[in-house]
C-alpha cells in the first residue's frame, strides 16, 4: 500500500477565506491531468493531485502550479483504493484547512488487447482505477462537500469511447461508458444539495502517451476530424475550466466532447470523410 505523505516545503492551515478555491485533480503528474490542473490554477485555484507516477513528474507539475502563485499539494494515491482515498482526503482537508470544492476525475489508464485475449487482471486493472476510482473519489469529495454545504462541482473525464465502440479497448471503454452512466446518476443525487457533476470527453488528443501509439497520429485523426487538427491537452482543460465556473452553473448531467467534430461525422458511403484539404 503506498505512503500517503504531504510534500515539503508548502504552506500549511491555509484558513477558510479560499475554501471555494481549492480543487483536486486525479492522476495529475503528467498529461492532460497536469494542463487541467495547471489551468485552475492559472484561473484562482489552489490545487491538491493524486498522482502515481514517477516523483519526478510530480515535482514538474508542482513546479508549474508554484509559477502561478497558488498552492499546491502533491500526494501519491491509488484511486481504486479506498483507504488510500479516504487518507488522500484527510490529508487535503487538513493541509489547505479547507474542503475541496471542485473534483477533477482525471486518473485512468488503458490496455490495448482484443476481447478474445484480454487478461482478466487488466480487465480488473482498467476498471478499478477509471471506474472504482472515479466511483470513490466522488463519494469521498461529495460527503464532503455535503458535509460543509459546499455547493461544489464534479467533473468526471470520460472519452470518445462514451459515442464510439473501439476495438481492442473493451476494457477502456466499458470503463469510460460506466463513467458517463455514472456522471448522470450522480448528478440527480447531489444536485438537490447544489453540486454539479458533469463529463468531458476528449476526443483524439496529442499529449505523452498518444504520441506513442503511431508516429504520425496528429496528421492521421487531423484527416479524419472536421476541424483538422488533433486535439490539445489545452482544449481539454478549457472544457474542464468552462464547466467549473459560473457560465456552467445550470449545467448538470452533461458530457461535453472535446473531439473537433470527429466522432460526429456519420459513416457515409462518400467522399465527404476523405481530406477535403
Amino acid at each position: 500500500m503506498n505512503t500517503i505523505v504531504p510534500r515539503a516545503g508548502l504552506v500549511l492551515n491555509a484558513g477558510m477565506s479560499d475554501m471555494a478555491k481549492l480543487a483536486v485533480v486525479t492522476g495529475a503528474s503528467r498529461g492532460i491531468g497536469r494542463e487541467i490542473a495547471v489551468t485552475l490554477a492559472r484561473d484562482g485555484w489552489d490545487v491538491a493531485f493524486s498522482h502515481v507516477a514517477k516523483e519526478s513528474e510530480a515535482n514538474e507539475t508542482e513546479e508549474l502550479i508554484r509559477a502561478t502563485s497558488r498552492r499546491v499539494l502533491a500526494v501519491r494515491c491509488d484511486v481504486g483504493l479506498k483507504a488510500e482515498v479516504w487518507s488522500f482526503y484527510e490529508t487535503v482537508t487538513q493541509h489547505f484547512g479547507a474542503t475541496p470544492a471542485l473534483l477533477v476525475n482525471n486518473a485512468g489508464i488503458q490496455t490495448w488487447s482484443p476481447l478474445l485475449e484480454l487478461k482478466e487482471e487488466d480487465w480488473d486493472r482498467v476498471i478499478r482505477t477509471n471506474l472504482k476510482g472515479c466511483f470513490l473519489n466522488t463519494q469521498r469529495a461529495a460527503q464532503l462537500m455535503v458535509e460543509r454545504a459546499i455547493r461544489g462541482v464534479i467533473i468526471n473525464l470520460g472519452s470518445a469511447c462514451n459515442w464510439m465502440a473501439f476495438p481492442r479497448l473493451v476494457d477502456y471503454t466499458a470503463s469510460k461508458g460506466g463513467i458517463e452512466q455514472f456522471t448522470k446518476v450522480s448528478a440527480l443525487e447531489l444536485g438537490p444539495h447544489g453540486i454539479r457533476v458533469n463529463c468531458v470527453s476528449p476526443g483524439a488528443i496529442e499529449h505523452e502517451r498518444t504520441k506513442l501509439e503511431a508516429p504520425d497520429y496528429a496528421d492521421n485523426w487531423a484527416r479524419i476530424t472536421p476541424l483538422r487538427r488533433v486535439g490539445t491537452t489545452a482544449d481539454v482543460a478549457r472544457a474542464v475550466r468552462f464547466l467549473a465556473g459560473p457560465d456552467a452553473g445550470f449545467i448538470t448531467g452533461q458530457t461535453l466532447f472535446v473531439d473537433g467534430g470527429a466522432f460526429s461525422v456519420p459513416n457515409w458511403p462518400t467522399e465527404y470523410n476523405r481530406d477535403q484539404g
